[in-house]
């Protein structure tokens, strides 16, 4: 008897969705389709040559060692670099409290596995990256979402949430995805004392953090938690993820958690029924590369590309969109929001997009609600200057011809 397969999944799946950004994805093979759609970072800023030397290094000094089995929690040397790294942006910890994951991804659905409940809430801001939804949407997780400004998450609406006892707030402080937005000092501490005084931790989402392209540094959630704390880090609220994905590359699915030395072990138990453990020879190779300053100096080169593609993109916007579209001017990341005239669908307006061969994220996959119809997010960091000028001329002009004609 043949098995029909629909009928033996677990419950759980019936929330499960395709990610919007992967199935977009499968356009920008084309040739001719100018791409503002995924979160690429830049093809031509991955160090290669640096990554031929490091894997020929790591075969030849440690080639059994890279090819076999390894811990769950990672490799003790690259621990031990993120722990100096972290260090200089104030995060003080020790190798105990980092776990290496499999790209930030992971170390969000591991978050899911331990910490929720079928039914649990999730603090989040409104808009907020899609790959969270997505995870904990396969723990049944209900959402209570908090809208955004340009100063980043409302502080003016987080009582009425955090009072409600969610399981843990997710945010990104720093650039954050979608909207580009960096949340600032004021309501960062503000968010860490109203948190401490409902007893709501907080996930703080970090990948962006390094790519700054102006204004000054903010400390994170975590070192102003600590810092409430007499400097003591982890006796507090905070879980702190950050990744290799935007200062090396996102293939080599590298990332870490950083949180207190029980937490860590709860997600090595959940890891180890997952994968085992990240891949050593990556692990490996990463820490080659990164060692000895070069990282520093990348994330340099980085910076100044990136930082021109940012000032192209806000130009260009300038340049071609109609009156009644509105955007975001990020000081860093990759990403700008735009918001449309309110009876203005970006879903719809994607189809014709894609006709004139520009392509974009509609802003709803970003919401809990499924809100936020008429925005979308543009990323500028996979696209020459040159495209992006080409690119936002070709948005500008099919939006100018979806707007309503005046009576």
């Amino acid at each position: 008897m043949e098995t029909l397969w629909t009928q033996r999944y677990a419950l759980r799946t019936r929330r499960m969705q395709s990610s919007a950004v992967r199935e977009l994805l499968k356009l920008t093979e084309k040739p001719d389709l100018i791409s503002f759609a995924g979160g690429l970072p830049a093809p031509e800023v991955f160090p290669i040559a640096e990554f031929r030397e490091a894997a020929e290094r790591v075969l030849t000094q440690s080639g059994a060692q890279s090819l076999q089995y390894s811990t769950t929690e990672g490799c003790a040397r690259l621990r031990e670099m993120i722990v100096r790294h972290t260090s200089r942006y104030g995060i003080v910890v020790q190798p105990e409290n980092i776990l290496i994951t499999s790209g930030s991804q992971q170390a969000l659905d591991l978050i899911g596995k331990v910490f929720l409940n079928s039914g649990d809430r999730i603090a989040v801001e409104r808009p907020t990256y899609l790959g969270a939804l997505q995870a904990w949407n396969a723990y049944q997780a209900q959402f209570l979402g908090i809208a955004m400004d340009d100063e980043g998450m409302r502080t003016d609406e987080l009582e009425s949430v955090l009072r409600s006892g969610p399981k843990f707030l997710y945010a990104l402080p720093n650039f954050q995805n979608p909207t580009g937005v960096t949340m600032s000092l004021k309501r960062r501490e503000l968010l860490i004392e109203m948190a401490d005084h409902f007893g709501v931790p907080i996930i703080e989402d970090d990948p962006y953090g390094q790519l700054r392209y102006e204004g000054d540094h903010l400390p994170s959630l975590n070192v102003i938690d600590a810092r409430a704390r007499d400097g003591k880090p982890f006796s507090g609220n905070v879980i702190y993820l950050s990744t290799f994905s935007k200062t090396l590359a996102p293939g080599l699915r590298l990332a870490w958690v950083v949180a207190p030395a029980e937490v860590i072990l709860k997600l090595v138990q959940a890891k180890q029924g997952t994968d085992l453990h990240t891949s050593t020879f990556v692990q490996m190779v990463a820490y080659e590369i990164a060692r000895g300053g070069f990282l520093d100096k990348h994330v340099q080169h980085i910076r100044a590309v990136y930082g021109a593609r940012r000032d192209a993109i806000l130009a260009a916007l300038k340049r071609h969109m109609p009156p009644g579209v509105r955007w975001t001017k990020p000081q860093g990341g990759l990403f700008i929001w735009t918001i449309l005239p309110e009876q203005m669908s970006a879903t719809e307006l994607l189809r014709t997009a894609i006709d004139e061969r520009v392509a974009f994220v509609p802003g709803s996959a970003f919401y809990d609600d499924g809100s936020g119809q008429n925005t979308m997010r543009l990323n500028f960091s996979n696209a020459t200057p040159e495209r992006i000028e080409e690119g936002i001329a070709r948005l500008g002009a099919v939006i100018r011809r979806a707007l309503p004609s005046k009576s």
